[in-house]
């Protein structure tokens, strides 16, 4: 039983002062009931993605949604979380229950409220979601841990130093035509490719434009069985899907081989009976640029050692073979950690009706969207196509 998202909703990502979590979560979720042309009381059941971990003191959260409307009252709500992957996590557990039958119409919402504490805390709280006692008890980041990743890449592969900066500067440049994302500014690749007191190296090799945002920010889908499809006025189908996961440690893979990313790919592709040169388009989790560099060679765009080349000759690019990331990615949009690969979803079921406006890939017909968890330890792939 196939599941066909007919719906979507989709805060602006920033540092929001002014909107809580609640109401994160509630304007999405009207927005998201409101663009699939359905009441509330028509939803079957409900999956939130959200991280949490202490950036806001509600560590119960699942039934803000209801606030939403009070037509959701008495609906199943569950919490889902898989460090920066919740989203996708959440999105997945409702196709679960749709492809089970025992849900018609599912509400994902994704959200996260993170610019409320400091960014000493912030970074504290992701640490968290590394193998604490081999990596954060250590005093490694997140950035620490990409900063490792991407050293190890120079040593192996030469300095792509220069590579790293033009993927920032490529994704920058694509979020001025995101009205969602944090940063609409086309910053250049000089900027991003030039240490300085505006861009300071934060875990060497990497720049602070090679980091990704902190970020408030929310997204929602609702996820129909395909048999309502002639209801709706379009709908986006999950030809294929795949989730894989990896050991937690760092210390027990090889961190530039992105194995989980890489099975991640070729079981969705293999499911969907395409190859990554049949997408249109791709959404990847540039939660470092390094983490981008190495998706391209995951996906199988390019060889080991070699994602520099889809770089270099536009492959990747607005207008190039396959755009990645043309919403900004992660690096422009901003990183609300649970809300992020429901956004993911969101923008390339808009790329795939014709819906992106300034973002648009003309003649979308498939597209490849990859959410992580952690550094590279739950990977989730989707293949989506138009369903009508």
């Amino acid at each position: 039983m196939a599941a066909c998202i007919v719906g979507w909703g989709h805060s602006a990502f920033g540092k929001l002062d002014q909107l809580d979590l609640e109401s994160l979560i509630g304007s999405v979720t009207r927005a998201a009931i409101a663009d699939a042309g359905i009441g509330a009381n028509d939803i079957d059941g409900i999956w939130l993605g959200h991280l949490n971990g202490g950036f806001v003191p509600e560590i119960f959260c699942s039934s803000m949604v209801l606030q939403a409307d009070d037509s959701l009252r008495w609906k199943p709500a569950t919490r889902v979380e898989n460090a920066c992957a919740s989203g996708a996590a959440a999105v997945f557990s409702a196709l679960n229950a749709v492809e089970a039958g025992q849900c018609r119409i599912a509400l994902v919402v994704g959200a996260e409220k993170m610019t409320a504490v400091s960014g000493a805390e912030v970074t504290r709280i992701l640490g968290s979601a590394s193998y604490v006692s081999e990596e954060a008890a250590l005093g490694l980041s997140f950035p620490g841990i990409f900063g490792r990743i991407a050293q190890t890449y120079f040593d192996r592969h030469g300095d792509h130093s220069a590579t790293l900066a033009r993927i920032a500067a490529k994704n920058h440049a694509n979020g001025v035509d995101n009205p969602w994302a944090q940063i609409r500014r086309d910053l250049g690749f000089e900027f991003c490719n030039t240490v300085s007191d505006k861009n300071p190296l934060i875990a060497p090799p990497l720049r602070k434009t090679d980091c990704s945002l902190v970020s408030d920010g929310a997204a929602a889908l609702i996820i129909v069985d395909e048999a309502l499809l002639p209801h709706f006025r379009r709908g986006v189908r999950f030809r294929a899907r795949s989730q894989v996961n990896d050991f937690l440690p760092m210390s027990r893979r090889d961190p530039l081989a992105f194995e989980g990313p890489q099975r991640a790919w070729q079981d969705a592709l293999t499911k969907a009976r395409c190859t990554v040169d049949d997408l249109s388009l791709a959404e990847v989790h540039d939660c470092f640029t390094i983490a981008e560099l190495l998706s391209y060679e995951a996906m199988g765009l390019a060889p080991a050692g070699a994602g520099a080349r889809v770089v270099d000759d536009g492959t990747v690019h607005a207008g190039g073979r396959l755009p990645v990331n043309r919403s900004g990615g992660l690096k422009a949009k901003g990183h609300p950690i649970g809300a992020t690969g429901v956004s993911m979803h969101v923008l390339a079921a808009m790329q795939l009706c014709g819906e992106a406006a300034a973002m648009q890939v003309p003649g979308a017909t498939l597209a490849g969207v990859f959410n992580m968890g952690g550094s590279a330890v739950a990977n989730y792939v989707s293949i989506l196509e138009a369903a009508r």
